[in-house]
């Protein structure tokens, strides 16, 4: 892994453009800026073409004969297939709207990674060879030939782009350049082109139900140590259920929060929320992963990958889904489940068994993010929250892409914020709610060997955190994306130190008043509360 550079070298970034076009300028594959190739066995695993060892630094990437010919005919397959796809190729003017727009051209300064330039990629090839005029006069309207070039250019480019859509929100035509990124990793698909990072857990989490590849007893060992530390700190043992059948809810939270850190502290969050408002639900340890990388691979394999859910729940016999922070859970939940596995007719429209609400945009999918349920409790004075307990932070708000962008989710979040936190501190407005730059870790990239490319990415997210480090004393960044717990720590770090990262239901633990609960002395990560005797600031 290439060493990482310092903050003040990083941020030297020279936006001047080439003098050479970007079609003469071969892609530089320098470490720290791209992804491992996926191993073979996890290819073979999933049933995906070309397993075989590889690496991107060399010269033979071990394609099949006729992988023009693959390239090609996917191409026009996905063409037919998606008419978003055939209207992205046609109707960009190339008016640059997006341009700086992306977080991995601000933070580089490399024209392909301009939303622009990087659907230009893929169009480049489209005009080529499905458009009469570039078949006829080539490179004087864009067009360039497939080859082993430009193949390793797309690798390069389509995984320096985290799906983010923020690109999107600025096209005055609504070119959605994430889904141009989706067509072109899922064409590299077809020649067994993929990253470990991403294609790792997607094995793992059709082996063995998550993408950590943790198997049902270790689960099981997560969960109860989660037990242990909340009796710790409340005094009170709660009591989750694994796989019980003829519970009124299944609840499926992200891997990264039962088994990373800070993530746990949320999931802690979620099981004391559920005892103190005596919530029928069980775990499952079959289908104990919310997230879904196939969103970052194909939409076969995201298909795949999001059915264990359901299959899960109807095994159960439940009535309907609760799901936790997670950022692309939300994002096939909301924009792909029904057109590749739903509606789920087999389970109820959920309605909250505490306070009677029927959540009517879950009618079709039968699944409730934690937040709107918490905002409803919340709303309705079902739990009794101590804000106070959370005084030890300043708090602002990063709005995960997938959610925010993808789902319009932007109140419930700042709602329960404003009830769990007695300091919440809003982020500029440019870089909050639907203009919210992402973790840059995205979409897959959140792996060590890409660390500068990922510090890079995540520059102008970190920018806007440091206004308001800088401003009112902030010391603490929320999410609801279990990515961004994971990546988010490592880019304060790198250039905001000081500021820790935390999920939603973390605070939500910490001013949750329980029921016969001891007083509390310290925050579910055990750190003094101000004011206790413990706390050397008061």
């Amino acid at each position: 892994m290439a060493s990482l550079p310092k903050p003040e070298e990083l941020v030297k970034i020279d936006y001047n453009p080439p003098r050479r076009g970007w079609m003469d300028n071969p892609v530089e594959f320098r470490r720290g800026t791209w992804l491992y190739a996926a191993k073979p066995r996890h290819l073979e695993a999933l049933g995906l073409p070309n397993p075989r060892e590889w690496s991107p630094e060399e010269e033979d990437w071990k394609l099949p004969p006729e992988w023009r010919e693959i390239v090609l005919e996917g191409f026009k397959e996905r063409l037919e297939r998606f008419r978003s796809l055939k209207l992205f190729m046609d109707i960009c003017s190339r008016c640059g709207a997006c341009a700086d727009k992306c977080h991995f051209f601000i933070g580089t300064g490399d024209p392909r990674n301009m939303p622009v330039l990087r659907a230009e990629l893929l169009r480049s090839i489209y005009r080529r060879y499905f458009t009469l005029s570039g078949r006829m006069t080539g490179k004087l309207v864009g067009a360039r030939d497939l080859t082993e070039e430009v193949i390793k250019e797309w690798f390069y480019y389509f995984y320096q782009c985290t799906e983010c859509r923020r690109c999107s929100l600025f096209c005055p035509f609504g070119i959605d350049t994430a889904e141009i990124t989706m067509m072109g990793r899922e064409l590299l698909g077809l020649l067994g082109i993929y990253p470990d990072w991403i294609i790792a857990p997607v094995a793992n989490c059709y082996r063995v139900g998550n993408h950590v590849g943790i198997e049902p007893h270790a689960f099981r060992d997560m969960v109860d140590f989660c037990v242990d530390e909340i009796e710790n700190v409340t005094g009170i043992r709660v009591e989750p259920t694994f796989n019980r059948k003829g519970a009124e809810i299944l609840f499926i939270a992200p891997s990264g929060d039962v088994f990373a850190d800070p993530g746990i502290y949320t999931f802690m969050g979620y099981l004391m929320l559920f005892h103190e408002i005596g919530l029928d639900y069980t775990l499952s340890t079959y289908a104990s992963e919310g997230g879904n990388f196939g969103l970052f691979t194909s939409h076969e394999v995201m298909k795949r990958l999001n059915a264990k859910m359901y299959d899960e729940a109807r095994r159960l016999g439940v009535k309907w889904i609760l799901g936790g922070e997670c950022g692309h859970m939300w994002r096939v939940i909301h924009q792909y489940m029904d057109t590749m596995n739903g509606p789920a007719d087999s389970l109820e429209e959920p309605v909250s068994p505490l306070t009677g609400t029927k959540f009517e945009n879950a009618r079709s999918t039968k699944m409730v993010h934690i937040c709107e349920f918490t905002a409803d409790l919340i709303r309705h004075g079902k739990i009794q929250l101590d804000p106070s307990r959370n005084d030890v932070f300043k708090v602002t708000f990063h709005d995960s892409c997938n959610p925010a962008r993808a789902m319009g989710f932007f109140e419930e979040p700042r709602y329960i914020l404003r009830k769990v936190c007695n300091r919440f501190y809003e982020m500029p407005e440019n870089t909050i709610r639907e203009q919210t730059f992402c973790c840059g870790s995205g979409g897959g990239l959140n792996a060590d060997e890409n660390m500068e490319m990922r510090m890079r990415g995540g520059f102008p997210r970190a920018n806007a955190v440091g206004y308001v480090r800088e401003k009112y004393g902030v010391n603490l960044l929320a999410c609801i994306c279990a990515i961004d717990r994971a990546v988010l720590p490592a880019l304060m770090d790198y250039w905001v130190p000081g500021v820790g990262v935390a999920g939603l239901h973390e605070l939500v633990g910490n001013a949750l008043v329980m029921k016969g609960e001891a007083e509390r002395t310290t925050t579910l990560r055990g750190e003094p509360l101000k004011g206790s005797g413990d706390d050397e600031n008061t």
